[in-house]
């Protein structure tokens, strides 16, 4: 891996900084094209915002639909996936019985999510325990399909999961929802710019997505993908100049000539949308530098740290190598008091990394993009083979690279 891609991100010289997986790194290119909108809306804000924001805000939305195989009619921005998914979950016509299938393996802000709607509305949540470890896309539609009655509204899945970094193969059980009448509402928060995307592709209902994460844009970036046919179902979550009241039939345009989907999600007052105006300035930076090539690179050498960590440990992996997250991977470390190892690994090592417990597995969840490299992998696993009595020798200085 080429470690000159680190004078590219503003991340501090003295932090191992291996967790791009919670909130993603911002290339400096991409944060001074932020810089630039918000010096320019706060140089006139009633232009900007006033006269100006709706055509502003069409290019990272067509930037986005080709990034995604779908088009810019079918995004709309949000803060983060949490938000996007959120509009869908309460949107949803849900009423007491009505089922929500899902796994063990999401995202805790969603479980949350659906605590919430469920409380509201009657629903239930079925909770899908996931074959482990995950080694066959068999057994984990398997799973899924036999979780389904007649009684389930809505199938939500993690595209890449947050807790296990483990991608999960979506399309046969999304395809199988689809032939039930399942609507499909998928948390894609880890997978923009990770992973491929063809939304229409994967035939799903509603998808939301940070673009902070992996494509590398500013915080508060993020979009929410609807089918078409299905966008008059969702509201916003806050009502404002966009709505559009109850006229939201197909062609119907809303009071800034965007689709009311988009109008009502997007125009929501004052705000600052220079996150999401710097999306192409993202995408064109992951251009520049032949992205592919250095996901390549991050995958190699996240696979490789986990494999010697295993070695170190004795502990199995928790997938198969083709179901763990290219860039991401959940590594399974000896019992301990996870708190403690990653106060340790902070204070000590200045080395960020996530580490949990996951119900009975301990796990330091490895992040690799292109401004890592390998002498701060290496530094990772004597950090955590000291703090493990792991039988190896004391780490050594942090090299830089």
């Amino acid at each position: 891996m080429s470690s000159n891609l680190a004078k590219h991100f503003l991340l501090r010289e003295d932090v191992t900084f291996l967790n791009h997986g919670s909130f993603g790194a911002c290339p400096r290119p991409v944060f001074e094209t932020y810089q630039r909108f918000q010096r320019e809306l706060e140089s006139e804000p009633v232009d900007f915002l006033g006269r100006r924001l709706t055509e502003l805000m069409k290019p990272p939305r067509e930037a986005l639909g080709m990034f995604l195989g779908t088009t810019a009619d079918n995004v709309v921005g949000v803060v983060n996936a949490t938000s996007g998914l959120n509009i869908v979950a309460q949107s949803l016509p849900l009423q007491e019985g009505d089922e929500i299938l899902t796994t063990d393996h999401e995202y805790s802000a969603l479980e949350k999510t659906w605590a919430y709607v469920t409380r509201r509305t009657g629903a239930k949540v079925v909770v899908v325990t996931v074959p482990m470890p995950f080694v066959s896309e068999v057994a984990f539609t398997d799973a899924i399909v036999a979780g389904m009655t007649d009684r389930t509204k809505v199938l939500f899945l993690s595209h890449i999961t947050s807790p296990t970094a483990l991608v999960f193969p979506i399309e046969r059980p999304i395809a199988e929802a689809r032939k039930r009448r399942i609507w499909t509402v998928i948390d894609g928060a880890h997978t923009p710019g990770h992973i491929p995307l063809d939304l229409p592709g994967l035939d799903v209902d509603f998808y939301s997505g940070n673009c902070h994460k992996w494509m590398m844009t500013p915080k508060g970036s993020a979009f929410l993908y609807a089918r078409p046919e299905l966008q008059v179902m969702l509201n916003p979550l806050v009502i404002s100049h966009g709505w559009t009241a109850d006229n939201k039939e197909p062609g119907v345009q809303g009071p800034f000539g965007n689709s009311p989907f988009i109008d009502e999600i997007e125009m929501q007052g004052t705000r600052d949308p220079s996150a999401m105006l710097a999306i192409p300035s993202a995408i064109a930076f992951r251009d520049e530098h032949d992205w592919a090539s250095v996901q390549r690179a991050c995958t190699a050498l996240a696979q490789e740290t986990a494999r010697r960590l295993g070695e170190l440990t004795g502990l199995p992996p928790l997938s198969a190598p083709e179901f763990s997250a290219p860039q991401m991977v959940a590594m399974p470390i000896p019992e301990c008091d996870p708190q403690e190892i990653h106060k340790q690994l902070w204070e000590r090592f200045k080395i960020e990394i996530p580490v949990f417990k996951w119900q009975d597995h301990y796990i330091a969840r490895l992040s690799v993009q292109g401004y890592n490299s390998k002498p701060q992998t290496d530094y990772l696993l004597e950090a955590l083979a000291e703090l493990l009595n792991l039988g190896a020798e004391p780490a050594r200085k942090r090299q830089h690279g």
